[in-house]
C-alpha cells in the first residue's frame, strides 16, 4: 500500500504503491483518482485506507483538479465543499496539513522547508514541466516564508527517460525548456526524463537537497502506469509537515 514513507527534520514524504486497495481491475486495487471512471465509494474508501496508514485523517488531506498547467494554489485546510480549483502545485505553512499529488507516469513533487513550517506538492508530467509548474511552487513557498537552500525535495514513481519515448520535435521543445530533461530510449529513439527535468529546475532555484525514486512506473507492476495501461488508477505522493 505504501511503497515509501520517508521523513527528514519533521518533514513526511509517502508514496503509494497500486496494492491494498479495493477497486476492482482495471484500476486494481488501490486508485486514489477520482476522475478516470472508477466507483466513487472505492476511491472514498481507498483514501481513507491510505491516509490511516500514515497515520493522517482521510478528511484532513489537501488533493488538487489536476490539468497539467501552472497554477499553484495557497490552502490552509481541505476544501470542505468547495469546487476544487484546477492548480498543478499546491503550498501551505500549516504544519500538520498533508498535500496530496496524484500519478500514473508523471512525477510528484514534494516539497518542504520544516524550519519555516512550508510545504509544497507539484504535479510535473510534460507539459507542467514546460510551463514551469515546479519553479512557481517553490516561488509560492518562498512568498509564505521557506528558503530554497533549506528545501528537502522528494520526487516520487514515475516513468523514466529511457522507457518516455516521444517524436523528436517534442524532445526538442521539452529541451528547449529544460535541457536535462533531453533523453534517448534504450533503442536510440528520442526520450524525455521529466524527473531529470524537475531535479534539474530545482538545483537551479537553490533547492541542494533533492533525492527521488528510482522506480519507473511503466516498468514496475507494482505501480500504475497510463502508458502501459491507459485505462488505470492513480498513485498518490503525500507531503506534511509534523505540528
Amino acid at each position: 500500500m505504501i511503497g515509501q514513507h520517508d521523513t527528514a527534520g519533521g518533514a513526511h514524504f509517502a508514496f503509494t504503491d497500486r496494492w491494498g486497495g479495493v477497486s476492482a481491475a482495471p484500476r486494481g486495487t488501490l486508485n486514489l483518482g477520482g476522475a478516470v471512471g472508477d466507483d466513487p465509494s472505492a476511491v472514498r474508501a481507498n483514501r481513507g485506507l491510505a491516509a490511516r496508514a500514515l497515520g493522517l485523517s482521510p478528511g484532513g488531506v489537501v488533493w488538487m483538479n489536476q490539468v497539467h498547467g501552472d497554477a499553484v494554489a495557497v490552502v490552509e485546510g481541505p476544501w470542505e465543499g468547495e469546487e476544487v480549483p484546477a492548480a498543478d502545485g499546491v503550498v501551505t505553512a500549516r504544519r500538520g496539513l498533508a498535500l496530496a499529488v496524484l500519478t500514473a507516469d508523471c512525477t510528484p513533487v514534494l516539497l518542504a522547508d520544516p524550519v519555516a513550517g512550508v510545504a509544497g506538492a507539484a504535479h510535473a508530467g510534460r507539459p507542467g514541466l514546460v510551463a514551469g509548474v515546479v519553479p512557481a511552487t517553490v516561488r509560492a513557498m518562498v512568498a509564505l516564508g521557506a528558503d530554497p537552500s533549506r528545501i528537502t525535495a522528494r520526487t516520487g514513481p514515475a516513468v523514466c527517460g529511457a522507457c518516455y519515448e516521444v517524436p523528436g520535435a517534442m524532445r526538442a521543445d521539452v529541451a528547449a525548456a529544460e535541457p536535462a530533461a533531453h533523453a534517448v530510449t534504450r533503442r536510440g529513439t528520442p526520450a524525455v526524463d521529466v524527473r531529470a527535468g524537475v531535479h534539474a529546475q530545482l538545483r537551479k532555484l537553490g533547492v541542494a537537497d533533492v533525492a527521488g525514486s528510482a522506480v519507473c512506473t511503466l516498468e514496475s507492476d507494482d505501480h500504475f502506469s497510463y502508458r502501459r495501461e491507459s485505462t488505470t488508477g492513480r498513485l498518490g505522493s503525500y507531503v506534511w509537515l509534523e505540528g
